[in-house]
């Protein structure tokens, strides 16, 4: 028969969960591709250099 935990067992174990939660996050989110490039740290989405329209 599963012994009963106590409740400073049980929180504690809720505890860890959630910093090892919070942690798998920001790994993940500071695992995506790095930007290469003359602008890659200007944070814009246009693109480097706009062609002039026909005249």
């Amino acid at each position: 028969m599963l012994q009963r935990t106590r409740p400073t067992e049980h929180y504690a174990r809720g505890f860890i969960a959630a910093l090892a939660a919070v942690a798998a996050l920001v790994l993940a989110a500071n695992a995506g591709p790095k930007a290469v490039g003359p602008d890659a740290g200007s944070g814009t989405t246009a693109p480097a250099r706009v062609e002039a329209a026909e005249r």
